[in-house]
């Protein structure tokens, strides 16, 4: 791999992050909500799957 001076590393970092297409405020707002009702569903879904195996396994455990 060549070696790059610090100079020319800094140049090519600056030129590469104007490349970089930001998003507005409103699409990280909307963005962040989506990932909380996403993380919200998700919660409750493995909570249920939990309570599921929870209470079959507790069932088993009561035949032993």
């Amino acid at each position: 791999m060549a070696k790059v001076n610090p100079g020319e590393f800094m140049r090519q970092v600056r030129t590469e992050t104007s490349k970089v297409v930001w998003p507005t405020w409103p699409e990280t707002v909307r963005t962040a909500i989506l990932v909380l009702i996403m993380t919200t569903i998700l919660g409750l879904f493995f909570l249920g799957v939990d309570a599921v195996f929870n209470g079959t396994v507790g069932w088993l455990l009561t035949l032993a």
